[in-house]
Formats: C-alpha cells, sequence, structure tokens
C-alpha cells in the first residue's frame, strides 16, 4: 500500500498511520526489489538456454522437445512457460510455419504385394529398410533426394541427391550405406519406377533382400518414410535456397549427421538413432 501511494503521501506520514517502522518498510522493499531482480535474472538465464537449444538444433524444435532438452539439464519447465519466451525471444519452429504439398507419380502398376504391411517397429537393426524419393528446387530446375532408413531406430542410413529421378538415384544411396546390407531382410518402398526395375532387381538378388511395395496410391503403407522426408522439407529444404546440386549434396551431409547423432526423436523416447541404438547395444552385451 506504501510502495503504491507513496507518488501522493510521505514515506514517514503513511508508516505513522500505518504503525510500521520506517526501516521495516525499506527494508521489505529493498528484498522485494531484490527478489525480482533474481526473478529477471532467471528468466534471462532460461531465455539463454531456449536460444542455445533452439539454434544449436537447426531452429526446428518446437516447445515438447526443448522442454525436454531442459529436462535432461536439470530444468524443470512448462511448455505454457517456453511458448511465452519464446514468443518474447521472436522464435519459432519451422513447423509452426507454412510448408508446400508434395508432387505425386503415377503408381507403378507391379504385382509385387506389401510383406511389410505396416509393422514400423522392427526389434532387430538394419533388418527392414524403408525408402522414398522426394524433389528439390535447385537454381531453376528440380533436383531429387533418396533415403534409406532403418525402421529400426529411424536412422537415415543411406542417401543421395542427383538431378534424375531413376534407379541410379537409389543405387548410391545403397553404396553409401557403411553397415553390411546383408543383414538387411526387407526393402520396403512405394511403386515408383524408380526402385521397380532390373537395376534394383539385380542388387536386391546379390544381397538375398526381399522386396515390399506399398498397396497403390497409398502412402501410409510407407509412412516412416513419408514423415521423414516431410521432416527434411520442414527442417532443411523449404527456408534453405540450393544453387547447385554440390551445395545440396553439402547440406544433406551436415543435416543426416545432425539428424542421425543428435536431434531427438519422440518415436525413441528423445533420444536420437544412434544414441538409441548404442544404448541397446550396451544392454544386450
Amino acid at each position: 500500500m506504501i510502495e503504491r501511494n507513496r507518488h501522493k503521501y510521505s514515506v514517514s506520514a503513511m508508516c505513522e498511520v500505518l504503525q510500521i517502522a520506517r526501516s521495516t518498510f525499506y527494508y521489505e522493499t529493498e528484498i522485494a526489489a531484490q527478489k525480482e531482480q533474481e526473478k529477471a535474472a532467471e528468466e534471462q538465464k532460461l531465455k539463454d538456454e531456449i536460444q542455445m537449444i533452439f539454434t544449436k538444433n537447426r531452429q526446428v524444435y518446437g516447445t515438447r522437445k526443448i522442454k525436454n532438452a531442459l529436462f535432461k539439464t536439470g530444468h524443470t519447465v512448462s511448455r505454457r512457460r517456453i511458448g511465452r519466451l519464446m514468443e518474447e525471444l521472436g522464435i519459432q519452429s519451422k513447423y509452426a510455419q507454412a510448408s508446400y504439398k508434395p508432387m505425386t507419380s503415377p503408381p507403378n502398376e507391379e504385382s509385387v504385394r506389401n510383406v511389410l504391411h505396416r509393422e514400423f517397429q522392427v526389434d532387430e537393426e538394419m533388418s527392414v529398410l524403408v525408402s522414398d524419393l522426394t524433389y528439390v528446387r535447385v537454381g531453376k530446375y528440380w533436383n531429387y533426394v533418396c533415403f534409406l532408413i532403418d525402421l529400426y531406430n529411424r536412422e537415415i542410413v543411406g542417401y543421395s541427391a542427383g538431378e534424375h529421378k531413376d534407379a541410379a538415384l537409389v543405387q548410391r544411396a545403397f553404396a553409401s550405406v557403411k553397415r553390411p546390407l546383408e543383414s538387411v531382410k526387407i526393402f520396403h518402398t512405394d511403386r515408383g519406377s524408380e526402385f521397380k526395375n532390373v537395376d534394383i532387381d539385380e542388387l536386391l538378388n546379390e544381397f538375398q533382400i526381399t522386396r515390399s511395395l506399398s498397396q497403390k496410391g497409398n502412402p501410409y503403407d510407407n509412412a516412416v518414410a513419408e514423415a521423414t522426408f516431410k521432416i527434411l522439407k520442414t527442417e532443411l529444404i523449404n527456408s534453405t535456397h540450393f544453387l547447385t546440386l554440390e551445395q545440396l549434396s553439402l547440406e544433406l551431409f551436415d543435416y543426416v549427421n545432425w539428424y542421425n547423432n543428435i536431434r531427438s526423436h519422440s518415436t525413441l523416447d528423445y533420444l536420437s538413432p544412434v544414441t538409441y541404438r548404442n544404448l541397446a547395444l550396451k544392454k544386450n552385451v
């Protein structure tokens, strides 16, 4: 009350009326001011932590993942508070920004059945790979990216980029895999002609890998690959202007490294794919 009215009356007069010692008022005022300073300092420290997490993770983390990252460093903060501080910082996850719809291509009429049957949870690493392609604007032309994804831990184990949407793009993705292909039992894709052709048939036959194709025109049969490319577009492609294929390749190299080794995944209990795999290996030793 005294603080609210000190612009009207003297502190001494108000303290006398309220029968409060002036020293008590000034002490409590000083304590309150100190608490406000401490609160402001704590808020700024939390803002700095949020900004660092957001920046280190390619500006893609929203309140859920930032909350989890803060918890790992000993901070328990509500998503509502994080959202407020992000708004004050003027930062926004790329997932809150508008994106464009992907192009579609006619499905292959091949009669190969869907062996995977949407069994997206597997217990053995490198036993099931799923794949898909997406388009990227490079200069004035469309280029393409192919991913090979291990269903076990959602790790991108192979990838390639090129000017043509063909079997060679898929073959280069397989050539980039640094782990034994002999352990792969199933390779699942949509019905694009770049996946179902003689060249890919020979590659799969060499390693005795069973082919699995989504049902005609059904993207849900390859949901993990579809979701991974949605992530790629949101976190990299939509916000980057690629001038050359070389630039795209370098950006992909950096992104895949971050995606596999650092980026937390909610389906992996907020671990990165490599951390998840390494922890699983330690448990099995």
